[in-house]
């Protein structure tokens, strides 16, 4: 391990340790009817401050999404933290992440939904929280790719979880992401796929300089009561904010194309 990605291990650790105390004395202490958008709110400071350790910037453009479903492209865990950070949010997540070493449990803490999506009977559970939390005056947040890519293109998206955007009026926001590392390989090395084992690809991330995050988010207007049909409009409000962009791939290395 590198002088730098101890450094930044050592201070992932006193940040994890500043927000534990910080839930105490508010997402902990609010009333039941407000502890969802507090525990949103305390995963937005969470994120600010754990984002610094990677020398992360972002470039935002778009009207940013304070109520209602945002649904984004999906390329690696720091999606969380940099959505977040710019608006407090619940997040829809596979179940895998509750397992991961401390990023799981802050997510929990986050009040992130868990999705096991092997387990059919399992969705309808999973849409009427997102439907309890959008009628709390939540930001939910669902990465309907299902899985995370190297941001090369954007997957199929499932319809799964998009039944709550077909009732109760709530507003729907695309949004679209995309990273570039200085000195390496964005599409190895901060979008986590395929094969990555997560505190190996962590201990790597950590060892580069800065990490840049290109943010766009855009209204969307509904047209349709079908699922299927809303997934593939809302797919293609995605690719619209990317082909609006630079141009280049989703993710890349700093200084490339």
């Amino acid at each position: 391990m590198t002088f730098r990605a101890a450094r930044r291990l050592a201070w992932f650790i006193w940040e994890v340790g500043v927000i534990v105390v910080n839930y105490g004395f508010t997402a902990a202490l609010a009333s039941r009817k407000n502890r969802r958008l507090a525990r949103a709110a305390w995963l937005s400071r969470s994120s600010r401050r754990h984002l610094k350790i990677f020398g992360y910037s972002a470039a935002i453009s778009g009207p940013i999404p304070r109520s209602g479903l945002l649904i984004s492209n999906h390329l690696s865990y720091l999606d969380i933290l940099a959505i977040c950070a710019a608006a407090p949010a619940v997040f829809v997540s596979k179940a895998d992440v509750r397992r991961w070493p401390v990023f799981g449990w802050l997510a929990a803490l986050g009040g992130t939904v868990f999705i096991e999506r092997e387990r059919r009977t399992h969705v309808g559970a999973v849409n009427r929280e997102i439907e309890t939390a959008l009628a709390d005056g939540a930001l939910v947040v669902v990465f309907p790719e299902g899985t995370s890519s190297d941001g090369t293109g954007v997957l199929p998206f499932r319809a799964s979880l998009l039944e709550p955007a077909l009732r109760g009026g709530h507003p729907i926001s695309a949004a679209w992401i995309h990273y570039e590392l200085a000195g390496g390989d964005a599409k190895q090395e901060v979008c986590y796929w395929g094969d990555h084992t997560f505190l190996p690809h962590l201990l790597n991330l950590m060892d580069k300089k800065s990490v840049r995050a290109t943010l766009r988010f855009a209204t969307f207007n509904r047209t349709t009561d079908d699922r299927k049909e809303l997934a593939t409009q809302l797919r293609e409000a995605v690719l619209r904010l990317k082909d609006a962009a630079t141009g280049n791939p989703a993710c890349k290395a700093a200084g490339s194309g």
